[in-house]
């Protein structure tokens, strides 16, 4: 099992950072999240966690390795995947996860593209527990830093991560504006893996 990785950050993509290793790029599979926070060129380590399949091997990456636990212990439902595991990551902090699944919170779940009322029922009657309980919030300044960023933090922010300069990432960032007030007016969240593509063709319109 590889742990975590370590290293300069060679190249990123919306869901793919390479991390330089002894000389060699891992590619790693991360959140939009987890992008946000990684620069080309800086010192990055991720946790990690190796998905081995008869014709692959992947590696997926996460900011700290309470992430790469839930990523983990998510897969332990039957029907769910790495790739689904991670679209849940990249919908809702561990903690938002832990709270969701604690209170029976369908309509959270729903909220990560590929899952529906039903799937989302089912899930939480597999991992009711299993994920352990939220962390204790005291204050209400605690719980402003420990809730997730707002969207368009996190979609500014992996914009830049990605190279892009704060004018072309704002600029992006209202171009998709309607597209994630329309989610949220659905009564979901707005969603920062789709935004990013969005966000990424209109920037690419522009040039």
């Amino acid at each position: 099992m590889i742990a975590f990785v370590s290293g300069a950050v060679a190249a990123l993509t919306p869901t793919l950072a390479v991390i330089e290793v002894g000389g060699v790029g891992m590619a790693v599979h991360c959140t939009p999240n987890t992008i946000a926070g990684l620069r080309t060129g800086e010192q990055a380590r991720l946790a990690t966690s190796l998905v081995v399949r008869e014709d692959s091997l992947t590696l997926y990456g996460f900011a700290d390795d309470d992430e790469r636990q839930v990523f983990e212990l998510l897969q332990t439902a039957s029907g769910v995947g790495p790739r689904v595991a991670q679209a849940m990551l990249g919908v809702h902090s561990p903690d938002a996860l832990r709270t969701a699944f604690a209170a029976g919170d369908a309509k959270a779940l729903t909220a990560v593209p590929g899952i529906g009322p039903k799937g989302a029922q089912k899930l939480l009657l597999e991992l009711k527990g299993k994920l352990g309980a939220p962390a204790p919030v005291v204050g209400a300044q605690r719980a402003v830093a420990s809730g997730p960023a707002p969207w368009t933090e996190q979609l500014s922010a992996a914009l830049i991560g990605l190279g892009y300069a704060s004018r072309e990432a704002d600029e992006a960032v209202v171009a998709v504006t309607p597209q994630a007030e329309a989610a949220i007016a659905a009564g979901g969240s707005a969603p920062v893996p789709q935004l990013l593509r969005a966000a990424l063709q209109s920037l690419n319109r522009a040039r």
